[in-house]
């Protein structure tokens, strides 16, 4: 018999050898295959269906951690099955604010006083801190705002209403009373609610109601009805801040201030005759309302992201997404989502995920249901509304 090509017979010996550390190489791979503990290849990316690789951490071919769900609700006193709601049984509100973790919110209730935190896959909330207020008519804790440095300070900056004035303090967890940083706003029978929001690290922008007296709007010796920035509010003993400088006039009562970025600040207010959106670039306001209601449907609370500017309405039971254009403008109407689903919208603010938060004011001139009030994600994303939380 012969082999290969050449027809030349090969030397037994040579191919004994040859065999036998072949046979001889296999077994000892054999043998550290089965040794425990021993490293092999990974065949599985040689299969179609291996698992997708991930980059997080070290292991950059660990599969992929399930996602954080909600456990299930049943339905009854102070668990609402709605997956949006979340957090209930609220007394009516003011304002809120989504912590950094975007999780879990502040929201004030106006009348106790009380600072309430919202843990938002548990639907429970816990009382983080409380600031004697005068909750009659329209007044008492009307809107929140974070310390740039809140996560070392803990330091909140709440608006309100005494027996005396509308005003502007500070207050921390612990139980300290609260301190001033600006008093003598103006107060009335109705026109009180305010706004807070820090547009920079050492800018924080104060919106002030008319207090029911559109002439004191224009006044410039009055505080209110205004637009106001106070520098470095943080900084020194309180009261000790310049005055603070006008940036808008001509308020009516005050719904809210919502930074978008990029130097731009949306205000809602409601006037006699109209309710408005207004736009603030670099510190100055625009000729013209940016959008208006000539049916007064209560604008409130707003959130600001993403090209998009949602506008709470509380007597029209829905929240408005408005879309900006390239140029800045709003040239469409306003897209209605959620609406008659929850009632009386008021404060509102986004969370770091670029969702709307808004708390509901049923408990104020509305139809509460068992469950009011309560702290719901309002859909924000694309057209008519977008995706609402997982």
């Amino acid at each position: 018999m012969t082999l290969g090509v050449s027809g030349a017979r090969p030397r037994s010996g040579r191919v004994r050898r040859r065999l036998a550390v072949a046979v001889s190489l296999v077994s000892l791979a054999l043998l550290v295959l089965a040794l425990p503990g021993c490293a092999r290849f990974d065949d599985s990316a040689s299969s179609p269906f291996s698992p997708e690789p991930t980059f997080s951490g070290s292991d950059r071919t660990s599969p992929k951690p399930p996602r954080p769900t909600r456990p299930p609700r049943t339905p009854g006193p102070c668990v609402d099955p709605d997956e949006s709601v979340v957090a209930t049984c609220l007394d009516t509100t003011g304002g809120l604010v989504v912590l950094p973790d975007g999780v879990t919110a502040l929201v004030a209730e106006r009348r106790t006083g009380r600072i309430m935190k919202v843990i938002a896959l548990e639907q429970k909330t816990l009382e983080v801190a409380r600031v004697e207020v005068d909750g009659s008519f329209d007044g008492g804790l009307l809107d929140l705002a974070l310390s740039p440095t809140y996560t070392e300070d803990g330091i909140i900056f709440a608006y309100i209403s005494t027996p005396y004035d509308n005003r502007v303090v500070r207050l921390t967890s612990n139980g300290d009373p609260p301190k001033d940083v600006l008093t003598g706003i103006p107060k009335g029978e109705r026109g009180n609610n305010g706004a807070l929001d820090f547009v920079s690290p050492t800018e924080l922008l104060v919106l002030t109601g008319d207090a029911g007296d559109p002439a004191a709007a224009n006044d410039p010796n009055s505080l209110a009805g205004k637009l106001l920035r106070i520098d470095n509010p943080s900084v020194g003993p309180p009261g000790s801040q310049p005055p603070p400088q006008v940036v808008m006039s001509g308020i009516g009562a005050a719904g809210d201030l919502c930074p978008q970025g990029g130097g731009v600040v949306w205000v809602t207010d409601r006037t006699p005759t109209e309710d408005r959106l207004q736009k603030i670039t670099d510190g100055v306001p625009a000729p013209a309302p940016a959008w208006t209601w000539a049916d007064r449907p209560g604008v409130a609370g707003c959130a600001a992201g993403g090209g998009r500017v949602a506008v709470m309405l509380t007597f029209g039971r829905a929240a408005a997404i408005l879309t900006v254009d390239e140029s800045g403008a709003i040239t469409t109407a306003p897209n209605l989502v959620a609406q008659d689903q929850y009632g009386q919208l008021g404060g509102a603010a986004i969370g770091p995920d670029g969702t709307a938060w808004a708390a509901t004011v049923n408990k104020t001139g509305g139809q509460p249901g068992p469950n009011d009030d309560r702290v719901v994600i309002i859909p924000f994303g694309g057209p008519g509304g977008g995706e609402g939380p997982d």
